[in-house]
């Protein structure tokens, strides 16, 4: 692509925000912007999505993960498939741009390429993963892992209203007897290549004036929890001096994970938050005689976060009746290098700034990555909130980065 920015977009904006106000209006009443998967407000709004994609062209099915796919032939017989797209559930009470953007901007990036005439040997499709927030049945990114075949079969049992999660698979088309290897259908080929469009939910874009954010990694997430036991004793008629207050002990360590996890390591995104605090028995004339910490750890770079881990056990370790331990480990998923040379250089020909970002938020791209190269686009959140009804992007930054994308389908094709 040449590298002079041309700014006769292909894409449009009102076209973009026509589609995410659709959306909005399918919301639970008094509860903006309430669209949770497997509810009926979900279905209404597959509804209306599956009769948008019929309306660009496209062929639409559901796979048997209950992902919704519109699919755009290509003219060249086994050349796989440009998938784009992201979710359209919501978490409670929370945001219309979350997932929705990036659904919406694919939408409007086939459209603009029939606008175009622009004929692309590989089949382009657009997904509506199913579940990518955390549902009713505890669990998240339930059409993406199963895409890949890394979704626990165990998940299948778990129980919502009545139902397990494997009839509610069943019931928006799914066939959940299928999952436990990845899927290709009803997408053509193999999979060269995912993008998807998302809100930063962060102000690193809008603090500086970027128009959009290229992803280089999906930061790992892993969770310690760490217990401090202590002697419960009565409040009133225990001295003060021979106490074992497992809170006084564990409350310090809240203070040390932020100062550990502050740390400057030299640009790489690391976080860590103590989420969960739980004192037992909790009572107010009890001394507490155990704490629970929960922490919420992310990085970019795997040695980052074994550096924490040891670094948290160590803590504990020195804390009398405390120990650590990982219940949950996930690393860092990094975005096809490729992908995003490609996106930067699109970026560039549309006169659209960008930056690189890391995403300290999971995203369906980091499952979807095993099965083909895999890149993220992000467009600026103002004041960084997200999952709440504050949550705002322009419809202009949307289509900046939706305009990145489709010029990077362009040469994608091409290559």
């Amino acid at each position: 692509m040449t590298a002079s920015p041309d700014h006769n977009h292909l894409v449009s904006a009102e076209a973009i925000g026509v589609d995410i106000a659709a959306l909005a209006a399918l919301t639970e009443p008094d509860r903006p912007w309430t669209r949770r998967s497997f509810t009926p407000m979900f279905d209404r709004g597959r509804d209306w999505l599956r009769a948008a994609f019929a309306g660009a062209g496209l062929t639409t099915g559901i796979d048997a993960a209950g992902n919704l796919i519109g699919r755009r032939a290509g003219s060249g017989a086994g050349c796989g498939t440009i998938l784009l797209g992201s979710h359209t559930d919501t978490v409670p009470d929370g945001g219309r741009f979350d997932g929705v953007a990036g659904v919406a901007a694919a939408l409007e990036v086939v459209r603009a390429l029939d606008r175009a005439g622009v004929v692309l040997r590989h089949d382009l499709a657009v997904v509506d993963f199913l579940a990518e927030e955390v549902s009713g049945f505890g669990v998240s990114c339930i059409g993406s892992r199963a895409m890949a075949g890394i979704m626990p079969a165990d998940w299948l049992e778990r129980r919502w209203q009545d139902r397990s999660l494997a009839e509610a698979i069943a019931a928006v088309g799914g066939m959940p007897e299928a999952l436990g290897r990845p899927l290709s259908a009803p997408l053509a080929g193999p999979l060269r290549a995912f993008l998807e469009l998302h809100i930063e939910q962060g102000t690193i874009l809008e603090s500086e004036g970027t128009a959009i954010g290229l992803v280089r990694a999906i930061a790992g997430i892993t969770r310690i929890e760490i217990i401090v036991e202590g002697r419960p004793d009565h409040a009133g008629t225990t001295p003060m001096d021979g106490r074992n207050d497992a809170l006084v002990s564990a409350a310090p360590l809240v203070e040390a994970v932020r100062h550990e996890a502050a740390r400057p390591r030299e640009g790489r995104h690391f976080t860590g938050t103590v989420g969960e605090f739980e004192v037992f028995p909790n009572a107010a004339n009890v001394i507490p005689g155990r704490v629970r910490l929960l922490i919420d750890a992310r990085a970019e770079r795997r040695s980052d976060m074994e550096a924490f881990i040891a670094w948290a056990k160590a803590l504990a370790a020195g804390v009398p009746g405390a120990s650590a331990r990982v219940i949950s480990d996930n690393p860092p998923v990094p975005m096809d290098a490729d992908l995003l040379a490609v996106l930067a250089e699109a970026a560039d020909a549309a006169g659209v700034s960008h930056r690189p970002l890391t995403s300290g938020a999971g995203h369906d791209a980091a499952h979807v990555a095993r099965l083909g190269p895999a890149a993220m686009v992000f467009v600026p959140s103002r004041g960084g909130r997200s999952h709440c009804p504050e949550e705002w992007t322009e419809i202009d930054q949307i289509a900046d980065g939706a305009e990145a994308i489709a010029r990077a389908v362009i040469e994608l094709d091409r290559r």
